[in-house]
């Protein structure tokens, strides 16, 4: 391990108009070391739609002052005493979306003694929670960041730190329900809302080995890009009145990231087959949706839901996406930029995934 010489400082907002451009870069005081910590010098941070959510109080009230970011890459500089897992000093590695769990802790949950630490009812998201010692979550759009070591991955040779960081929330929140729905030859997958999210549903149903990819988004101004990305077909809801008739019973799987609450969910639930599963990934922050079940009987529709994935799962994805050269489109702004970055996505400016350097 290497004893601390540095300051922890990143961009914080305040109150709700930091997510107009109004975060300051300030100092700040991680959660309180730990033997089984890590210590990351970030050199890219991925901007996530949950950031806005958090900065403007979309889903409650925010613990201001705080710093966002969960999708860190960089270098480790102090390693615990009690660190698990093989890291060492000066090894590229990341974090993503959580940060905790009650996992090796007085009575481990069920979740975290199966495995499925991201289900746990006491996880501590990478920013905006408590730690358990009492500290602040604070994330990565910083110079470092501080991690209990179970929820660092190792990030593998031949995977672009510019390519890993948005992978360890936007990527894993697609590959966990993928994986775990049995993407794969033989299925037939959509995924709902092709942008910064949702192309890595693209980007992995394909690794994975889907017979059929479908993109699926409002407009067509997507279509090439989506193509390009590996999608074998593209919806264009808006633009064609009969796409729900014409492509009625046609997938087996559809992963949903919309976050907003005003959509056609009855005509996503009609592109499924018998025995077909929806599942939603994005968190509207403008209300909840409404289903007739008739869709569901008739067809024995699954309706379910996903969230991050586990350690396992990240390092399984980190080392498919080496071995099948996923590359997620992203474009690097410098960390400075943060403010302007968080706008321009919010304003849908991004293709498809910013991700801030130091």
């Amino acid at each position: 391990m290497a004893s601390q010489d540095y300051r922890f400082e990143g961009w914080l907002g305040l109150d709700p108009k930091s997510v107009e451009g109004n975060m300051v870069w300030q100092e700040f005081e991680p959660k309180p070391w730990e033997e089984t910590d890590i210590d990351i010098q970030v050199t890219h941070s991925g901007i996530c739609g949950s950031d806005i959510h958090t900065l403007r109080s979309g889903w409650g009230e925010t613990p201001f002052p705080l710093c966002v970011g969960h999708e860190i890459v960089g270098i480790a500089v102090r390693v615990g005493t009690q660190a698990e897992g093989d890291i060492k000093l000066g090894d590229r590695v990341g974090v993503g979306a959580q940060n905790d769990s009650c996992l090796g802790r007085q009575g481990d949950c069920e979740e975290c003694a199966a495995g499925l630490e991201s289900y746990c009812s006491k996880m501590v998201v990478t920013y905006g929670s408590t730690h358990f010692n009492g500290g602040k979550a604070m994330g990565g759009h910083a110079t470092h960041h501080r991690c209990p070591s179970h929820f660092v991955a190792k990030i593998p040779d031949g995977l672009a730190s510019e390519h890993a960081a948005p992978m360890l929330c936007g990527g894993l929140t697609l590959y966990a329900p993928l994986k775990y729905h049995g993407c794969g030859p033989g299925k037939k997958v959509g995924i709902v809302g092709v942008g910064g999210l949702g192309h890595f549903g693209v980007l992995f149903a394909r690794a994975l080995g889907a017979d059929l990819v479908v993109g699926i988004s409002r407009r067509s101004s997507k279509r090439d890009e989506v193509l390009k990305m590996g999608a074998d077909e593209y919806i264009a809801t808006e633009e064609d009145a009969d796409w729900a008739k014409k492509n009625d019973k046609s997938l087996d799987l559809i992963i949903s990231t919309l976050s907003s609450s005003k959509v056609p969910m009855q005509d996503y639930l009609k592109l499924l087959r018998t025995d077909g599963t929806f599942v939603q990934v994005g968190n509207p922050d403008d209300g909840g949706y409404t289903i007739h079940p008739i869709t569901l009987i008739m067809r024995r529709i699954k309706f379910t839901g996903s969230s991050t994935g586990s350690p396992r799962e990240m390092a399984e994805m980190l080392q498919l996406a080496a071995d099948q050269g996923v590359h997620p489109w992203v474009e690097q702004r410098p960390m400075g930029e943060a403010n302007q970055a968080v706008v321009d996505m919010e304003a849908g400016k991004a293709r498809y995934r910013y991700v801030l350097t130091n």
